[in-house]
């Protein structure tokens, strides 16, 4: 297999445990990066992502943070897509009715209205710390500063992400991608870009999807591994992610990229 360019996620998919890559990952990884370019594509915020980044040796390249919505080379801004104050408002009055909290992302910025269990996962999995402060007081301070999110994740209980799903589905569905996470997150991101898309614009000259291989888990990753040349889904990966890839590999816990790596490139 030839490639120019390898795309990977991160949670479930590249990190072995929920915070790190494995040794074996990073001397695969190391081993490959001269003649192949190392992308990683997340949902996480770029600090998030640093680290990996580092360890894997390749700050060099670019990053896709937020699904696409921020993409970024060497601290340098490439591109900034972001959900618009007004959007943000709307999604708070729905959520704030079934007593949903917001984390609201812009750049390197987090903020949470309040600490919790969900809250303390988060800064321990992604090695980044949030501001706390009311939800309504960051929509204001948003509005003077005139920026909006690049993504906003949902934090409830099953039974109130199973009610305000749909709904969000059918107010904001033609402007916003949403994800479940898992029965009680929701992922919220500008529908007008995504992995793929920002994929693409970091394409060079001589680069096509053709050339690309990418991994991933999650129905984010669906459209990344449909349209690559080569879409590689973990073991642990959703039913739908496994059923479009071109192959499947190991768990992400068994290290299952690093072994594709290793056995096939």
């Amino acid at each position: 297999m030839n490639y120019k360019l390898l795309c990977s996620d991160l949670d479930g998919t590249l990190l072995a445990t929920k915070s790190d890559v494995s040794a074996f990952a990073v001397s695969e990884i190391r081993r490959i990066k001269e003649h192949m370019r190392i992308i990683l594509v997340s949902a996480r915020m770029p600090k998030a992502m640093y680290y990996i980044q580092q360890d894997l040796g390749i700050l060099h390249e670019p990053l896709i943070c937020y699904n696409g919505a921020y993409i970024l080379h060497q601290k340098l801004e490439l591109a900034s897509t972001e959900i618009p104050i007004e959007q943000i408002q709307t999604i708070y009055g729905m959520a704030h009715s079934l007593e949903i909290d917001l984390g609201l992302y812009h750049k390197d910025e987090w903020y949470v209205p309040s600490d919790s269990e969900r809250v303390q996962k988060e800064i321990r999995y992604t090695k980044s710390a949030p501001v706390f402060k009311g939800t309504k007081a960051t929509i204001e301070d948003w509005k003077t500063r005139t920026i909006g999110a690049h993504k906003i994740m949902l934090m409830g209980t099953k039974e109130s992400s199973d009610l305000i799903f749909p709904q969000l589905k059918e107010t904001l569905g033609d402007y916003l991608n949403l994800y479940r996470s898992n029965d009680t997150l929701i992922e919220i991101a500008p529908k007008s870009v995504s992995k793929l898309s920002a994929i693409q614009q970091l394409l060079k000259g001589d680069e096509a999807l053709e050339d690309v291989i990418a991994f991933g888990d999650n129905y984010n990753d669906i459209e990344m591994l449909q349209n690559v040349g080569f879409g590689v889904a973990v073991g642990n990966a959703r039913a739908e992610v496994k059923a479009i890839a071109n192959f499947v590999t190991l768990d992400n816990t068994e290290d299952g990229v690093a072994h594709f790596i290793k056995t096939r490139l």
